[in-house]
């Protein structure tokens, strides 16, 4: 896990070098021509958040409805939904499980245009798919998910800008702010904080994670790999849920990390982090900046609210791996878990 972590700078610089003039700019300028008017979702688990990424930046940058696809009501129930007019993105590391490829089929066959997003080009969801695009993430060592996540989030931004550009190709200021991405990752994992502070909540006997808009499928992505590592049960919310009645449960005993970044998604987030304060929570912020009502912050880069789910994830990895090692597990090899997780 700590290799994989590690190797994730490499791996965005391999996918900005093939990606904006290569396969992904192609397929995205296909999606373009062939113009959908809504686009539905499917993964699991990690590769689910990386779907819920792209849900905002379909939403937000294409301007169309966005939905996450129920695979069991294609899979265990038989339906088969019109899904004419509708770009259909099935998202998944290995492009093994069998209910993914199975609604990627019956999407195509019902009139969708259908897109596998995967680390496997020759995975059976791939081929299912009408379009695919490869992360290039290459082997990933650990059970957990680390550095295909983030490959997966890349591609998707690429993919999206690509389609909103029409042909394709990312806008030169786009790439120039992109090419940084390496250098920002780098910094972030060079620095130690997610160590110590995986001392202090060595003990802890549950965890909320939260975050808006973009950061959202980070606080998701960030409570999964708790779980994963440190089978500590680790709730997400988004920021505006959280006020909504789990915030009873906030108290110093159960700690809260709070993405905090910049944009709209983490302005409104400070008043989350004030009213957490309130009722003497123990939050840590991750973002560019100090927050008020916060006792301490895992630092990133500030950047484009649309980048900063690809930097802020790496703290949390960096603490998921260190908090299993001091409470004595093994995040290499999680109980019960294996690589390739197939559902039907």
């Amino acid at each position: 896990m700590s290799e994989d972590i590690a190797e994730q700078p490499a791996g965005f610089a391999r996918l900005l070098e093939a990606g904006p003039s290569g396969a992904i700019a192609e397929v995205a300028a296909e999606v373009a021509r062939r113009a959908p008017r809504s686009v539905l979702f499917v993964g699991r688990g990690t590769s689910d958040h990386a779907a819920l990424y792209g849900a905002y930046l379909a939403e937000i940058r294409l301007g169309l409805p966005v939905a996450s696809a129920s695979p069991s009501a294609i899979t265990l129930y038989g339906a088969r939904p019109d899904l004419t007019g509708t770009l259909v993105v099935g998202v998944s590391q290995s492009g093994g499980s069998a209910d993914l490829s199975g609604v990627l089929s019956v999407a195509r066959e019902t009139g969708a245009l259908t897109l596998a997003l995967t680390n496997n080009p020759d995975s059976p969801l791939a081929e299912a798919a009408e379009l695919s695009v490869d992360v290039v993430a290459g082997h990933e060592r650990a059970v957990a998910a680390t550095k295909t996540y983030t490959a997966e989030l890349l591609a998707l931004l690429m993919l999206i800008e690509g389609i909103r550009a029409g042909d394709g190709r990312l806008p030169a200021d786009e790439r120039a702010a992109l090419e940084k991405l390496p250098e920002l990752a780098a910094g972030v994992l060079a620095d130690r904080s997610a160590g110590e502070l995986a001392q202090r909540y060595r003990f802890a006997s549950s965890l909320v994670t939260t975050g808006r808009g973009y950061a959202y499928p980070t606080a998701r992505e960030a409570a999964l790999k708790l779980m994963e590592t440190s089978y500590l049960p680790a709730l997400a919310f988004s920021g505006a849920d959280l006020l909504h009645g789990p915030l009873a449960m906030a108290d110093p005993d159960v700690p809260v990390l709070a993405v905090v970044g910049d944009g709209p998604g983490g302005r409104s987030m400070r008043d989350v982090v004030t009213r957490l304060g309130e009722r003497r929570a123990d939050v840590v912020t991750i973002g560019g900046s100090d927050i008020e009502g916060a006792s301490a912050r895992l630092a990133v880069p500030s950047v484009d609210e649309r980048y900063a789910p690809l930097l802020d994830i790496l703290p949390l990895q960096q603490l998921a791996l260190s908090l299993a090692l001091a409470r004595g597990e093994d995040p290499d090899a999680p109980r019960g878990l294996k690589k390739v997780t197939t559902t039907l």
